[in-house]
């Protein structure tokens, strides 16, 4: 014989309830931002980043062929001691040149590298975005759907309400507690096929 559930309040799935919608309103818009996050990084480094190097690659070569220029006139006029200026211009150029070069070199490595390197976390938060999004919303409403019919059970069945009627007898040789017998005990669900 099985034993009936003996529910008399829905208190704690509706406190449950509440938690997880107050759990997804903060945490969605968290994942939201961390993947909007994700797509701008890529865009900065594949775009914005490339760019800037790129145009200050073709700046500072710029900047190094008008020194050597500069450099190659003063040897030309013989004058030592502007030369020695120019020379220091021209290394200058070149390391200026060179970090230009390295940055973008970088820029190009962490491209190319981004995707492999955020790629299995961004998959992650794109799953935990979806059970966030798609999941928990129906986890809620089926929350709610048992919270009513828990509410209806406990109505119908309050601790210290009976189901049957009031004992009286019926006929001679019957009390009301024979009456009584089949009927069921407040607090039981019963094993007629009733489920929350």
């Amino acid at each position: 014989m099985s034993q009936g559930a003996k529910v008399a309040s829905s208190e704690a799935i509706e406190s449950f309830r509440s938690a997880l919608i107050v759990y997804v309103s903060k945490t969605r818009p968290l994942v939201e931002d961390a993947s909007d996050e994700v797509f701008r990084t890529r865009e900065w480094l594949q775009s914005d980043r490339r760019i800037h190097w790129e145009n200050l690659v073709r700046r500072r070569t710029r900047q190094l062929e008008e020194a050597q220029q500069e450099l190659f006139s003063v040897s030309l006029s013989h004058l030592g001691a502007t030369r020695m200026s120019q020379i220091a211009a021209v290394q200058k150029a070149k390391n200026a040149l060179q970090e230009a070069q390295e940055k973008l070199k970088l820029v190009h490595r962490w491209a190319r590298e981004f995707d492999n390197r955020v790629g299995p976390i961004v998959k992650q938060l794109e799953q935990l975005l979806t059970v966030l999004a798609n999941d928990m919303p129906k986890g809620a409403a089926y929350l709610s759907q048992v919270v009513q019919k828990v509410d209806a059970y406990a109505g119908v069945v309050s601790p210290g309400a009976s189901l049957s009627p009031p004992p009286s007898v019926d006929k001679v040789g019957s009390s009301a507690e024979e009456h009584a017998e089949g009927s069921a005990k407040p607090g039981d669900l019963g094993t007629a096929g009733e489920s929350l």
